[in-house]
């Protein structure tokens, strides 16, 4: 039973996590560096690129920041926003979903492991 409530809290806690996508017009320096592939120096660039130039009209114009190419924005294209609805797709949610149930199964014990250490030793 306690398996089945943790399940439930995780999915329920990356659901809502997934549907969270990033303003990068908004986001402080530790919300930038939570993509994939940005790390504090990019972040700060980012922001810095935000003061400069003003407000992202499109996540594509990432960019236009030096260190920030395609691959990164390909990686992060459903966890960003320059405001609005977020674009995190239906599919975003289900892998993560999937990536946290296949964790829990490989880290989940044999229910016969008792069974089979009990079994040996009488042999």
């Amino acid at each position: 039973m306690k398996t089945l409530y943790l399940t439930l809290f995780f999915v329920l806690f990356l659901t809502t996590a997934a549907f969270s996508a990033v303003n990068i017009n908004t986001a402080t320096q530790a919300e930038l560096s939570s993509l994939i592939g940005i790390g504090p120096v990019k972040a700060e660039a980012i922001i810095q690129h935000r003061h400069e130039k003003g407000r992202f009209k499109d996540i594509n114009d990432l960019k236009n920041v030096n260190g920030i190419g395609e691959k990164i924005l390909e990686k992060n294209k459903g966890e960003i926003t320059v405001g609005g609805t977020s674009k995190t797709s239906k599919t975003t949610v289900q892998k993560k979903v999937e990536k946290t149930t296949e964790k829990k199964a490989e880290t989940k014990p044999t229910a016969n492991k008792k069974t089979e250490t009990a079994t040996s030793s009488k042999k």
